[in-house]
């Protein structure tokens, strides 16, 4: 396969925080089955809901039809705006499911939103000899490192009934309360998709280190399977739940969906975690995300 070179000054998505320092200056045509991670140079050929895409540093940069960038292939389950799968096969044309710029194919799709925005795959991003780019790969390393000992932080835990549940200002709120109290507090949000706005508003309300599932590599927690789940949750409990006082834990979504019923029983039973927060369903503005 014919590798050639991606042009400079490309932004990298947020979704592939997990390459932030190590994206590939190249791309390789292929029709191999895409899978979770992988990463590829593309092209937008019709703007639809998504009007623009998340940088690792939070940034949000405009585009337009013509517009080309990195993205993601990940899993997406959002009930304001669209679920969407990794496809089962090799396709030229691919649907933007949210604006950390992850891929895949709409499966279903909130009516009262535009059509998702188009995307036209150029090709694998790949370094020099031809070896792709995946994010989940990339820090294989990362998710595996082993968990601490000592004294735990006490966890928040922060869930909802569903998506735009008020989950992320309840979350900023704890966080704010207790670094106004002098405390040290750290926050997570373990799963969900790729988007760094809810972390940065936990970090401008006092958290000291701030992170979420796309620092290992994962552009999204849905579909991952139950031992995947649990191993991202100690590695970021491993990371996040020592020298510090509390640890604030946001989960995506409702109390229902499939990734966070796998961490109840987890949550319940580790050491410090003394009280949660299940927040209302309320009216709220959607965020374009």
């Amino acid at each position: 396969m014919k590798v050639r070179r991606i042009r400079n000054g490309l932004f990298v998505p947020s979704s592939a925080m997990g390459l932030r320092d190590r994206m590939p200056k190249y791309y390789v045509h292929s029709e191999k089955k895409p899978e979770v991670g992988d990463v590829v140079y593309g092209r937008v050929v019709r703007t639809g809901q998504h009007s623009s895409v998340e940088n690792v540093s939070g940034r949000i940069h405009n585009i337009y039809d013509g517009t080309r960038c990195f993205f993601v292939f990940g899993n997406r389950y959002a009930p304001d705006y669209f679920e969407g799968l990794v496809p089962e096969s090799y396709e030229k044309r691919v649907d933007m499911l949210a604006r950390s710029g992850v891929v895949g194919k709409v499966t279903a799709q909130n009516p009262a939103i535009k059509d998702p925005t188009k995307v036209e795959i150029i090709g694998y991003a790949c370094d020099q000899d031809g070896r792709m780019a995946n994010t989940v790969k990339a820090c294989e390393d990362v998710i595996d490192v082993p968990k601490r000992r000592g004294r735990r932080a006490r966890m928040v835990l922060v869930c909802g009934t569903a998506m735009n549940s008020g989950k992320t200002m309840a979350a900023a709120a704890c966080c704010w309360a207790l670094s106004s109290m002098g405390h040290k507090v750290n926050a997570c949000k373990v799963t969900g998709t790729a988007s760094l706005k809810d972390i940065l508003r936990m970090n401008d309300a006092g958290a000291d280190k701030y992170s979420d599932f796309t620092e290992l590599g994962l552009p999204s927690t849905y579909m991952l399977p139950d031992d995947r789940v649990k191993r991202l949750f100690d590695a970021m409990d491993a990371k996040y739940a020592t020298r510090t006082k509390y640890w604030v834990v946001e989960l995506a979504d409702g109390v229902n969906q499939r990734e966070n019923r796998m961490l109840w029983s987890r949550l319940k039973c580790r050491r410090g975690f003394t009280s949660w927060c299940s927040v209302p369903l309320m009216p709220s503005g959607r965020s374009g995300d």
